[in-house]
Parts: structure tokens; C-alpha cells; sequence
């Protein structure tokens, strides 16, 4: 089993930043992916980054240079550096990570970005 915690969500200004944390315990091996995910009201759940185990990654095309999913591995732990929020990244965060057959999540975080 795996267990995974966000943090780091909140509200802020439009053009600020957060940092995300994801924190991973519990029989962490054969990960294939972390990623972070995020769904707005009335929207569905979408990708918003991803690290592979091989440390590639890919972003939604909205976050694209914006956005930053990184992974320290002593500390068990996959960020999301989010930079220049825009109103409409307002979501909840949620965290994933895969393995072998697997996926699990976590409980979300609030993100708001409003003035």
C-alpha cells in the first residue's frame, strides 16, 4: 500500500506562486510515474504534470513554462512549482503516482487564485 499527502495549497494573488508537496510512504518501489493532477469545479480531472521514473517529464499545454513537477527522492517526496498563477488554475491539486498496475492518490489540495 501506498500513501500519499498534499500539501502547500492556498489562495493567491493572480501572477503569485505556490509549491506543492507530495508526500509518498508506505511500499514505495517499482514506481513508474508520479503526477499531479487537478479538477475544477464542473470540469473533469485532468493532467497537469508528470516525472517518469527515468526523470522525463511532460505538462499540460496551459502550464507548459509555467509549472515545474520535480522529485527528491531522499525525502520521498514529488513538488509542483507553480509559477505566474492564472484565475483559472483554480482547482483542486490532487497527487498520483503509479505503479506497476496501480494507481493511487491522495487527498487534494485547494488551489485559488483570485484577486
Amino acid at each position: 500500500q501506498v500513501q500519499l499527502v498534499e500539501s502547500g495549497g492556498g489562495l493567491v494573488q493572480p501572477g503569485g506562486s505556490l509549491r506543492l508537496s507530495c508526500a509518498m510512504s508506505g511500499s514505495i518501489r517499482n514506481i513508474n510515474a508520479m503526477g499531479w493532477y487537478r479538477q475544477a469545479p464542473g470540469k473533469q480531472r485532468e493532467l497537469v504534470a508528470q516525472i517518469t521514473s527515468g526523470g522525463s517529464t511532460n505538462y499540460a499545454d496551459s502550464v507548459k513554462g509555467r509549472f515545474t513537477i520535480s522529485r527528491d527522492y531522499a525525502k520521498n517526496t514529488t513538488y509542483l512549482q507553480m509559477n505566474r498563477l492564472k484565475p483559472e488554475d483554480t482547482a483542486v491539486y490532487y497527487c498520483n503516482l503509479r505503479q506497476l498496475v496501480f494507481s493511487y492518490w491522495g487527498q487534494g489540495t485547494q488551489v485559488t487564485v483570485s484577486s
